[in-house]
């Protein structure tokens, strides 16, 4: 994963939690270094060390962890790093969720050694639509939860977001039903 994903982990940490706990997942997690660079890539094993970290610091679920970060990558790092991208998407939740299968091309540009997830949309109706999660990435799908729930209130639009397929199940992607 990119540098961004890292530090953004960072930044939540510090932020929520201050530097002295930050310093303490880096000692647990057995991750020494000091500066993640934004657009350069990391194995992605930093990221899964750092996540798993912060939750035994904070005595919390892995998956709690995840959740917390993708409202947190929405809410901060995103709306701060690709404002206009974001903006791009949709003028609410429904048209950015149908719009997001297009959005990692436009961040593929950024990004050009990115290896995205892929989403697909179905099921769109009034009040909900189906988000389908495609990954070689595996033990993400909180994160995607969080994500769902970051642009639900990036865009005020209370939500329920139910899983209905997962790959913990044996199927090859994951799918969440997003109802408003």
């Amino acid at each position: 994963m990119y540098g961004i994903v890292n530090k953004a982990i960072e930044d939540l940490v510090k932020t929520n939690f201050g530097e002295d706990i930050w310093e303490k997942v880096k000692a647990r997690s057995k991750v020494d270094i000091d500066y993640f660079i934004s657009n350069e890539p990391y194995d992605d094993d930093i990221t899964y060390k750092l996540a798993g970290a912060v939750g035994e610091e904070m005595e919390m679920p892995v998956s709690a962890v995840l959740q917390a970060f993708g409202e947190w990558w929405i809410l901060k790092t995103a709306k701060e790093k690709y404002g206009g991208l974001m903006e791009a998407g949709g003028q609410s939740l429904k048209e950015f969720l149908v719009n997001l299968p297009i959005f990692h091309n436009r961040i593929m540009l950024i990004y050009p050694k990115l290896t995205p997830p892929e989403f697909k949309v179905s099921h769109a109706e009034e009040k909900s639509i189906h988000v389908h999660y495609y990954s070689k990435r595996e033990g993400l799908q909180e994160f995607v939860r969080g994500l769902l729930s970051g642009l639900s209130k990036m865009y005020q639009t209370p939500v329920e977001i139910e899983l209905l397929q997962s790959r913990d199940d044996g199927n090859d992607h994951e799918i969440f039903k997003v109802s408003w």
